[in-house]
C-alpha cells in the first residue's frame, strides 16, 4: 500500500479579514469600499439567492457592505468544526468561523492537523475569480480593490508561511489589458496562480473564441509569466441546476457540468496551439467526466472539422491539447481514478477544500489513502504533490 506524502492542495479558500480593504484603500474610498457591518436578522436562500430581513429576534451576522450590495458570511463557506448537520446557509460571525478560516497562522495549524504542506486559496468576499469588482458600477474603485487584495494575498496571507501558503491573484476582468498587466505585476513578485471565469460570457464578458483576440493580452501574459490560470466551478456565478424549483442537492451534483463546458470551450478555441507554454487548471471540477469529453471532441474534430470552425485553429487532436496543457483537480472521485490512464497521471491534482462542505478536513490523509491507497507510490506521489509541484512551479520535492 503505497504512502501517502504530505499534501499540497490546490483548492482551498480563504475568508478575508474585515479590514483587507480598509487597511489598503485611499482614505477617500474607505466609507464607500469593501467593509463589514453586525446585525440580526432571518436570512432565506432561495434559487440561489439571498433574502435577508432585519430583526432583533434573528441569527447574529457578519455582512460585507460594498457600493449597492450586502454579503453575507454563512456558515456554507466557513463550514470546518461544524458537524455536518450543521452546516446550512444561515449566517455566520467571525467569532463563530474556526480561526484557520481568516488567520494565517492558525491555517497553518490546521493544515498541521490535516497532512497538507501547501495550500492555494480562492477568494470569498471577491468570490472566485473577482466578480463582486468586476460587477461593481466604479470600475477606478474596482481596480484599487483587485490590488489591494493582491497585496493582501502576497504580503499578509501568503508573507510569514514559508511557502506553505501558495499565492492565487484576481485580475480586472473588464479591461484584458489591466489584467495582463497585473498579471505581470504579481508574477514580479513571485505569484505563478491566477483565477479567471470557467465561462467569461456568463458574466457578460466576451468568450476566449472572441474574433477580436479579447483576451489574448491576458493570455499572452500568462504564458510569458509562466501564471497557470486556475478556473473554480462557480467562477462564472451561473450554477448548473435543471429548474428553478430543483433543490440544491441537484445544482451540487452538477457542478462539474461548467468545467466540462468550459474545457470543451479551450479545446476548439485555438488559444492552446497559439500559447504552447499556457497552463490551465480546473478546481473542484473532479476528474470522472474528462475521458468521455476528450474522446467526444476528438471524433468531433476528426469527423466534423470540416463545417464545425475549427479545421485552421486546431491543427492537432483536441486531447493531445489537455495531456500538454490541462490540469483537472478531485477530492472524492473513485470512477476517475479508475479511468486514470485516460485522465492523465500528469494531469491530475488534488484538494481538500478548507474550509467549505465539501472539505475532507481534518481527514484528508485518510480520504486519500482509501482513494489512492492501492495505486503505486510514484502515481500516488505525482497526484498528491508532483503534478501541483509542477503547475505552480513550486521549490518543493515531488516525495515529500
Amino acid at each position: 500500500m503505497a504512502e501517502i506524502p504530505r499534501i499540497i492542495s490546490v483548492d482551498d479558500h480563504v475568508i478575508e479579514h474585515a479590514n483587507v480593504w480598509q487597511d489598503r484603500l485611499p482614505e477617500k474610498y474607505r466609507e464607500v469600499g469593501p467593509r463589514v457591518i453586525q446585525e440580526r436578522g432571518h436570512m432565506t436562500f432561495i434559487g440561489g439567492n439571498f433574502s435577508y430581513e432585519p430583526a432583533s429576534d434573528g441569527d447574529l451576522c457578519d455582512w460585507w457592505v460594498y457600493e449597492d450590495k450586502k454579503i453575507p458570511q454563512t456558515r456554507l463557506s466557513a463550514a470546518v468544526g461544524f458537524d455536518r448537520d450543521e452546516v446550512k446557509v444561515t449566517g455566520i460571525t467571525y467569532q463563530e468561523m474556526r480561526q484557520g478560516c481568516h488567520d494565517p497562522k492558525a491555517r497553518i495549524d490546521d493544515m498541521e492537523m490535516n497532512h497538507v504542506e501547501a495550500s492555494l486559496c480562492f477568494p470569498s468576499f471577491p468570490r472566485f475569480c473577482g466578480q463582486t469588482f468586476m460587477e461593481a458600477s466604479d470600475h477606478e474603485l474596482g481596480l484599487l480593490c483587485v490590488e489591494a487584495y493582491n497585496d493582501w494575498m502576497v504580503d499578509e496571507w501568503c508573507g510569514d508561511s514559508g511557502g506553505r501558503l501558495i499565492p492565487l491573484c484576481i485580475v480586472p476582468l473588464w479591461d484584458a489589458e489591466l489584467a495582463a498587466a497585473e498579471v505581470r505585476r504579481n508574477a514580479d513578485r513571485g505569484v505563478k496562480a491566477v483565477t479567471f471565469s470557467e465561462i467569461p460570457p456568463f458574466l457578460g464578458l466576451p468568450s476566449i473564441h472572441d474574433a477580436d483576440g479579447y483576451w489574448e493580452p491576458f493570455v499572452q501574459a500568462c504564458e510569458e509569466t509562466h501564471t497557470a490560470i486556475c478556473m473554480h466551478i462557480g467562477s462564472s456565478s451561473k450554477m448548473p441546476s435543471t429548474s428553478a424549483d430543483a433543490p440544491p442537492a441537484v445544482g451540487s451534483t452538477l457542478t462539474f457540468s461548467n468545467a466540462m463546458m468550459s474545457l470543451s470551450d479551450w479545446l476548439f478555441s485555438g488559444m492552446l496551439p497559439r500559447h504552447p507554454d499556457l497552463k490551465i487548471a480546473y478546481s473542484e471540477g473532479q476528474i470522472g467526466w474528462i475521458p468521455y469529453i476528450l474522446e467526444r471532441a476528438d471524433k468531433v474534430w476528426e469527423e466534423n472539422r470540416g463545417w464545425g470552425g475549427v479545421a485552421d485553429k486546431v491543427p492537432d487532436p483536441p486531447s493531445s491539447y489537455y495531456y500538454r496543457h490541462v490540469y483537472g483537480c478531485f477530492f472524492d472521485d473513485v470512477h476517475g481514478l479508475d479511468s486514470l490512464e485516460k485522465v492523465g497521471v500528469d494531469n491530475v491534482t488534488f484538494e481538500t477544500d478548507y474550509p467549505h462542505s465539501d472539505s475532507t478536513w481534518p481527514h484528508s490523509k485518510d480520504v486519500a489513502n482509501k482513494l489512492m491507497g492501492h495505486l503505486d507510490q510514484e502515481t500516488v506521489n505525482k497526484l498528491v504533490r508532483g503534478n501541483a509541484i509542477r503547475m505552480l512551479e513550486l521549490d518543493l520535492t515531488p516525495e515529500g
